[in-house]
């Protein structure tokens, strides 16, 4: 089985983007071989209320099974538990928020609050370190990237909560990871869409220092191309249990 839990529906603002709507994903998790995605509407990210996106998103899923959803949440707005509660309902397998692209200090009091309520709740909690390299974004595109420093005190914040990071380098993860308790670096997960294969040894390396248990397929698509990550996989020597782990089963221990 394999699971992409880094996967977008909806227009992006800053160009054209093909591939965007829930027929074309399907299409392209059948010519890859992916047996669902995990799936945020992309367009709401950029919203001044977010959570507008996730009533489509929520109908887009019951009409798809192949589709999980994963729902936007600003803790800065008004009722913001209730997104929790209607993903809890929904059984999505996570909730997503992007502090920056949200206008909120990424480690600041709002997202802590955040933290405890995913906690509680035992859902986990999406945010990524970019969407785009920075070398082709928009020149009105100004968000910045999310500070490994800012993951670290996230996780920090309560002993519960569950952190799913994608679009995470090699130097980020390693930031992170070895500047956390061991505790802490076990309730982080990271996908693999913005890590070097071969033939640079990013994603080796990280396999194995840090150890695969870690890792998530992730695609990041459309934003990114779905077959750049099984390429990843597919020119490493890794055996098939720690390749099934990457796929799938690490994904549903995150969920479990």
């Amino acid at each position: 089985m394999r699971i992409d839990c880094n996967a977008f529906l909806g227009a992006y603002p800053w160009r054209k983007v093909p591939g965007t709507s829930p027929d074309a994903l399907v299409q392209a998790l059948e010519r890859t071989k992916i047996d669902f995605a995990w799936v945020t509407h992309l367009p709401s990210l950029f919203w001044r209320d977010p959570t507008e996106g996730n009533a489509w998103l929520y109908e887009t899923a019951r009409k798809e099974k192949r589709l999980k959803p994963v729902p936007t949440v600003h803790p800065g707005l008004a009722q913001w538990e209730q997104v929790i509660a209607d993903a809890a309902n929904a059984q999505a397998p996570a909730v997503r928020c992007d502090p920056l692209y949200l206008g909120l200090e990424p480690a600041g009091g709002e997202m802590r609050v955040l933290m405890a309520a995913c906690g509680a709740a035992r859902i986990p909690l999406m945010l990524a370190v970019r969407l785009e390299d920075g070398r082709q974004r928009h020149p009105n595109d100004r968000v910045p990237e999310l500070a490994a420093a800012a993951v670290r005190a996230l996780i920090r914040s309560d002993a519960d909560v569950r952190l799913l990071v994608t679009h995470a380098d090699r130097a980020f993860i390693e930031e992170v990871h070895f500047g956390s308790t061991p505790e802490e670096a076990r309730r982080i997960w990271w996908d693999i869409c913005w890590i070097w294969g071969p033939p640079e040894d990013h994603l080796a390396t990280l396999l194995d220092t840090i150890g695969p248990e870690r890792f998530v397929f992730g695609t990041g698509q459309p934003l990114r191309l779905p077959e750049t990550s099984i390429a990843k996989l597919d020119l490493l020597d890794m055996s098939p249990d720690k390749r099934e782990a990457i796929e799938s089963k690490n994904v549903r221990e995150l969920v479990s």
